[in-house]
């Protein structure tokens, strides 16, 4: 037998000492940059996380904001009542009366500002918050409760800001409006011109009062006249009571009209002329005006503007009375 060769090694076969190093120092590399990229990645999840929880906290309590500026020196409560005035609205009577609890139980409240820019809105909403004022005024004498108008006090808005001790506006604000409506639409002509028969079963001779889709009723009309016609009396009384000997009535003033500010200083819808800050700087002695609006939770919001969505969808066409 032939002695059998071991084969010989050549230089080309195997790897050189600097190609070892080579290979080595880009594995690591490739390492170290998958660490990087890893440490960077979780960097930036964390500071998203914060984001989202610092921004969750704020959309969902913001009344933490109001905490933390109700604390210190004397301050001026200021609330708004901007908008339409509503149950399924910001401006609610809840979440407005729960505004003058609040400032009004602060023991650094020097005085209360209602900031009013409002076309009015529910009778019974603005009925609550004059309650509420005139309560407040009942329980903390020493505190003061004015109104400042912005562009419009109206209607319901005026029906709340009577109660106030005084109203501020801007000569060309827009106050008034002390009257009641009740708003709809009929298409019986063009139900008929369309060739659409209504077909419409009740129990309850009333049942169907107001129904736009039949011919109105005489008997139905003046009854909801004199509905219309108690809850004006309710206002109109409710005014009187705010206002005092300070009106000066005249044969239109609860006929539905509004007035600028500047006429409304001469027939006593208001007192003077002012602004948010001129009022908590030179009336109640507090330059220092802290907002104690209820904000509204995001969740709450989501969920009220569901469940109002779906109430709109199943209620009938019939409107409630409302002050605008």
């Amino acid at each position: 037998m032939e002695n059998q060769q071991e084969p010989v090694k050549t230089e080309a076969s195997t790897p050189s000492t600097w190609e070892r190093d080579v290979l080595e120092k880009l594995a690591f590399a490739a390492i170290d940059e998958q660490k990087r990229t890893r440490r960077w990645n979780i960097f930036f999840k964390s500071l998203l996380c914060v984001y989202l929880l610092v921004i969750g906290g704020i959309a969902l309590y913001p009344s933490i904001k109001v905490s933390m500026q109700a604390t210190g020196n004397k301050h001026t409560a200021v609330i708004n009542i901007v908008g339409m005035i509503a149950e399924d609205k910001l401006a609610n009577a809840a979440d407005i009366i729960d505004s003058l609890r609040e400032a009004a139980k602060d023991p650094n409240t020097k005085g209360i500002i209602l900031h009013a820019n409002s076309p009015g809105g529910s009778p019974v909403q603005s009925a609550y918050v004059y309650d509420e004022i005139r309560n407040i005024k009942k329980a903390h004498k020493d505190l003061p409760i004015y109104a400042v108008v912005g562009d419009l006090c109206a209607s319901g808005c005026y029906y709340i800001v009577s109660a106030s001790d005084k109203i501020f506006v801007n000569p060309a604000s827009l106050i008034g409006s002390i009257g009641v409506l009740m708003d709809g639409f009929g298409f019986v002509d063009a139900m008929q011109k369309l060739g659409v028969e209504r077909r419409l079963l009740t129990a309850g001779a009333h049942k169907a009062m107001l129904d736009p889709f039949s011919p109105p009723k005489e008997d139905e009309t003046q009854y909801i006249k004199s509905l219309l016609a108690q809850v004006h009396q309710q206002f109109i009384n409710a005014v009187k009571a705010g206002r005092g000997d300070r009106l000066k009535e005249t044969p239109d003033m609860f006929s539905g009209l509004v007035w600028t500010g500047e006429e409304g200083l001469k027939n006593g819808l208001a007192d003077e002329v002012g602004t948010d800050d001129s009022v908590a700087k030179d009336l109640i002695g507090a330059e220092k005006q802290v907002d104690f609006t209820h904000q509204e939770k995001l969740l709450d919001r989501i969920a009220g503007k569901l469940g109002a969505s779906f109430g709109q969808a199943i209620s009938s066409m019939a409107q409630a009375p409302s002050l605008r």
